[in-house]
C-alpha cells in the first residue's frame, strides 16, 4: 500500500520549517536505567518552542498554504493553539484560537501572551472544532488543523527525520496519540524499515485504539487527567488510514501510570511533563508495553505544559 506521505514529503517540511524550530536533542540512557536491559533513546521534544511538537506542523502548514486577511484559526486543548499562536507570530499572521472550557489555565495563558485571540468554544475538543469551523465558514480565515491534515502530519513527522539522524538506531519507539498526527507522521517517516510505531493512549481517550479495532474512525467517549493534549474524540479518516498501515499496535495506560511518569520525570531529572508529554513513558514503566531483551527502545517526551500547583500536588 503506497503511504499518502513519503520521506520526501517530511524531508521538505524539514527543509522548509528548519529556521523557524528547534531540532531537539535525544538522550540515550544505559541500559537499566528505567527497568529495561536495553537501552532507552528519548526525544526531548518538550524542548520545541511552546513545549511541544506542534509548532512543526503549524509552520508546515503556514508555509504551504495561502493565508487570507482574515488570518488563521484552529481549535486546540491548549498545545496546537500555542504552537499555532506561535508560528503567526513569528509569521506576523492574526490569529484566533478556539479552546474547550476543560483546557488548562497555564496553556490558555501561553496562547494569550504569544498573541492570538482567545475564544472559548465549549466544554470538549470536539465543541470547539465545531466553533472553529463556523468562525472558518463565516470569515474565510485559514484552518490549520491540530491533527488530520497533510501539511501537518507532514510536519510532525520531522521528529522521525531528526531522530533517525541524531540517534543511535532504535527497534521500537513509543509515541502517545491524541488526534494522531504525530504518530501519523512518524509512522509515515519509518513505513517498511523495520522499526515498529508504537501508539500509546489513556484508557479513558483511546480514540485511535478503538477505531483500529473498528475498522474505521470511530467517535469515543474522552474522560482522562490528559484529555487537555490527548483529547481528540475521533481520528479522522487520513489519521486512521496511515495508522491502519503504518502504526504495530496500540497499547493503553491508566491514569494512575501517567501520573507516575510525570513523578520519575520530575523526581529523577526535574524534567516538568504535562500528563500527555509522559504518556508514552508511562507504557514503559508500567509494563503496559514490554520489549525484549536488549530491545532498542524510543521513548517521545512530547509536552512540557504542565501547570506547575498540580506538578506539585503530584510529587
Amino acid at each position: 500500500m503506497t503511504q499518502p506521505i513519503s520521506r520526501d514529503d517530511i524531508r521538505a517540511a524539514s527543509e522548509r520549517i528548519r529556521p523557524h524550530i528547534r531540532r531537539t536533542p535525544v538522550w540515550t540512557l544505559p541500559p537499566g536505567a528505567l527497568g529495561h536491559d536495553g537501552p532507552v533513546s528519548l526525544k526531548l521534544e518538550f524542548l520545541q518552542h511552546a513545549g511541544t511538537f506542534k509548532p512543526r506542523g503549524a509552520f508546515n502548514t503556514l508555509l504551504t498554504q495561502p493565508v487570507p486577511k482574515a488570518g488563521v484559526a484552529a481549535a486546540s486543548g491548549g498545545n496546537h493553539g500555542a504552537a499555532v499562536a506561535y508560528a503567526a507570530r513569528q509569521l506576523g499572521i492574526p490569529a484566533r484560537i478556539f479552546v474547550p472550557e476543560i483546557s488548562s489555565p497555564a496553556k490558555v495563558e501561553v496562547i494569550r501572551r504569544l498573541g492570538a485571540e482567545v475564544v472559548i468554544g465549549g466544554q470538549r475538543y470536539a465543541d470547539a472544532l465545531v466553533a472553529c469551523g463556523s468562525y472558518i465558514e463565516e470569515t474565510g480565515a485559514l484552518s490549520v488543523h491540530a491533527y488530520d491534515s497533510v501539511p501537518t502530519i507532514q510536519g510532525q513527522g520531522t521528529v522521525a527525520l531528526e531522530w533517525e539522524e541524531d540517534g543511535s538506531g532504535l527497534d521500537t519507539v513509543l509515541v502517545a496519540v491524541g488526534g494522531g498526527g504525530l504518530i501519523s507522521g512518524i509512522a509515515s517517516w519509518w513505513a517498511g524499515r523495520g522499526i515498529k510505531v508504537v501508539g500509546v493512549e489513556p484508557e479513558g481517550s483511546r480514540a485511535l485504539h478503538a477505531s483500529l479495532e473498528a475498522g474505521r474512525p470511530v467517535d469515543v467517549t474522552v474522560e482522562s487527567i490528559a484529555a487537555d493534549s490527548l483529547g481528540a474524540r475521533n481520528t479522522g479518516e487520513l489519521v486512521f488510514s496511515i495508522a491502519r498501515a503504518a502504526v504495530e499496535h496500540v497499547t493503553l495506560v491508566t491514569d494512575a501510570s501517567i501520573r507516575e511518569a510525570q513523578r520519575t520525570l520530575w523526581r529523577d531529572w526535574r524534567i516538568a511533563s504535562e500528563p500527555g508529554g509522559a504518556t508514552a513513558l508511562a507504557a514503559l514503566l508500567s509494563k503496559a508495553y514490554r520489549p525484549q531483551s536488549g530491545e532498542r527502545v524510543g521513548v517521545l517526551l512530547c509536552g512540557a505544559n504542565v501547570e506547575l500547583s498540580k506538578l506539585a500536588e503530584l510529587c
